[in-house]
């Protein structure tokens, strides 16, 4: 959904049965949500190597990430994979199962990260991509790595490896300590 229309008289205020500002119609009552983002992506794995992209939009050009975008509106997330992956490497997935869950709440995002592998080894840069490539773990360039989730998903894809059912992951526990507020959930 796109911000409203500027023209409709909007206010900030708290609906009834609402516990915090929003913007509401103040002519029909409409109240506009504002809510997460959902980032959907995955660790492809294929013969031992993993799959990176080297990021050619904002944030981070020329950083290295795994596979992942926004979800689209009325689109399942494991399509969303999927499809973020076709986008970047022309990678044509197949999902195992979800890896981890992270919430990274400063910029209002919750990341749906899943275990893939290779349904052929063909890939190539799209168009959010400078260059794509399969490498082997030592390989992985961890210093140049786009983001901290991207991080924690290669770190929680080889705590799974080899696992054939696990519950998925969440952020480090030094994160959801930052996450929670004091005296619990």
């Amino acid at each position: 959904m796109t911000a409203p229309d500027p023209d409709p008289p909007f206010i900030r205020k708290v609906p009834q049965g609402d516990d915090r500002e929003r913007l509401v119609c103040d002519d029909c009552g409409f109240v506009y949500y504002q809510n997460p983002k959902i980032v959907v992506g995955s660790v492809v794995e294929h013969r031992g190597r993993i799959l990176l992209c080297r990021r050619a939009i904002p944030p981070r050009v020329g950083y290295w990430t795994i596979p992942a975008g926004y979800l689209e509106l009325n689109e399942g997330a494991e399509a969303g994979a999927r499809r973020e992956a076709w986008e970047e490497a022309t990678a044509d997935i197949a999902i195992d199962q979800l890896l981890a869950v992270y919430t990274i709440a400063r910029i209002s995002q919750v990341q749906l990260i899943y275990r893939a592998g290779l349904n052929a080894a063909e890939v190539a840069a799209g168009p959010e991509s400078q260059e794509v490539a399969l490498l082997a773990w030592d390989e992985l360039p961890w210093d140049e790595l786009a983001f901290p989730s991207v991080h924690w998903a290669l770190k929680h894809f080889d705590e799974v490896r080899g696992q054939t059912a696990f519950a998925p992951r969440v952020n480090p526990a030094e994160v959801l300590e930052r996450l929670t507020p004091p005296g619990g959930a």
